[in-house]
């Protein structure tokens, strides 16, 4: 079969589906939220934002891209194929039916629903949208050969049109100037920190790594075929992507710098964006917030649902897609109605543990060249981040698994390390692994293979 070269168009809707499975409700609300904290400061705070909030997942696609390897499975097993299984499951788990799915129908009921409900019937409501929420991304997680059909070229298009409308009347019609002294103390003396911080939880570094083999499908759907190839079309689609998350974010963080004109700081940003639309467009406002957090959350869920369904049945091929599809979409339905606080409570750990082990293994794929692709390298870095992430993961315990006496042992000495204070002394760790890697890399010269 003749290889199929990609035009502009092509990159485009390939570009718009990667967009759209990234930016739920989080990536909505967060910009907004860090506008309004910023205050003046905004352009550092936003820059912040925009390093780790679309550099490190634009790093995740470019890794999963020059893997050459069809998701992060394949990626992962370079370390060892039982460390590449655990490691693929608990992400999918937390990405998928445990925490970034049931937080997506809550989310969007919260934000867009729960306004117009009465108190005393919120729990049976929130129910029922779930449960519609979760039937209705199941149906089109059904045809994933459809997935650009309908999140690139429709879904992802209507959000945006819609969310424009909001952001042109901010823009015509702004409440006030960028002038206005920070409201949170972070944003007053470090700013560009503090907006690192901020991007570093929407977890879209996790999610580049788990998109990889939808992106990665897709493109072969469309008839490219050698990884070469796909490697460069799917870092293409990348950039795009990121470019219009860039744009999209700049101009939510300045509606948020601008609110303060009129608003006092909202506990968050989905506060503050119910407030600017109500102000601008009345109840037709809340309407159009209500429709643009709904197709947000929808189409992530969707791609969500698609890709943990696809990786779980290559991992248990013993049970099909279809069944897959089931059991990710029911569980997170019945999960969303345990409260986003007990979800964000309760996923917190795991995320602790989890996300330094996501960062390594893009920095790794990435300098991989460097290093001759040493497996040994690949295996030191991950043992050392592993003890750093574990010491992360088990310091956001709840407090009375914290007063274990083994825990508390560790936390005791893991409180000498530096940046453990921050959740961050991976950072510290990750490159005492490539030393001790690179050391030992001459006397273990197996290197990782890859696909031509």
């Amino acid at each position: 079969m003749t290889e199929k070269k990609l035009q502009f168009r092509d990159y485009l809707y390939v570009g718009s589906l990667l967009f759209g499975l990234f930016f739920g409700a989080g990536n909505l609300i967060f910009p907004v939220h860090l506008g309004q904290l910023a205050g003046s400061n905004v352009w550092w705070a936003n820059l912040g934002f925009l390093i780790t909030g679309i550099g490190l997942p634009f790093l995740g696609v470019i890794a999963i891209g020059i893997s050459r390897q069809k998701g992060i499975l394949e990626v992962a097993k370079r370390i060892h194929p039982l460390y590449g299984t655990i490691f693929t499951a608990l992400l999918y788990l937390v990405i998928g039916p445990f925490f970034a799915l049931p937080r997506l129908a809550s989310t969007s009921f919260a934000i867009a629903l729960q306004p117009f409900v009465p108190s005393s019937t919120q729990k049976l409501i929130l129910l029922l949208f779930s449960v519609a929420f979760f039937f209705g991304a199941y149906l089109f997680a059904k045809r994933p050969n459809k997935l650009l059909d309908y999140v690139g070229k429709f879904l992802n298009p209507l959000f945006l049109l819609l969310l424009f409308v909001l952001i042109l009347f901010a823009f015509l019609k702004p409440l006030g100037s960028f002038n206005v002294t920070p409201t949170d103390a972070a944003y007053l003396t470090s700013p560009l920190n503090a907006g690192l911080k901020e991007g570093y939880n929407t977890l879209d570094a996790l999610a580049s790594l788990a998109f990889g083999i939808i992106i990665v499908t897709t493109l072969q759907q469309m008839g490219v075929k050698q990884p070469k190839t796909i490697a460069k079309d799917t870092i293409k689609s990348g950039f795009i992507s990121i470019v219009i998350m860039g744009i999209i974010y700049t101009c939510l963080a300045l509606m948020g710098t601008m609110s303060l004109g009129q608003f006092a700081l909202s506990e968050n940003g989905g506060i503050a964006l119910a407030q600017l639309a109500d102000h601008y467009l009345g109840t037709l406002g809340s309407i159009l917030l209500a429709l643009i957090v709904i197709i947000a959350c929808f189409k992530t869920a969707i791609g969500l649902i698609t890709a943990f369904s696809e990786t779980f049945h290559e991992i248990f091929p013993q049970i099909s897609y279809g069944k897959w599809l089931i059991i990710t979409s029911v569980l997170p339905a019945i999960f969303a109605n345990v409260g986003l606080t007990n979800i964000i409570a309760g996923a917190l750990p795991v995320l602790m543990f989890i996300y330094p082990l996501a960062i390594t293994l893009i920095f790794l794929v990435l300098t991989g060249p460097l290093f001759k692709e040493r497996q040994c390298v690949y295996v030191s870095v991950t043992v050392f981040t592993l003890i750093a992430a574990l010491c992360d993961g088990l310091n956001a315990l709840p407090l009375k698994l914290q007063s274990l006496p083994v825990i508390q042992d560790i936390l005791a000495l893991a409180q000498h390390i530096p940046l453990f204070s921050i959740g961050m002394s991976w950072v510290v760790f990750m490159p005492i692994g490539l030393v001790v890697g690179l050391i030992l890399a001459p006397f273990f010269p197996k290197k990782i293979t890859k696909e031509a």
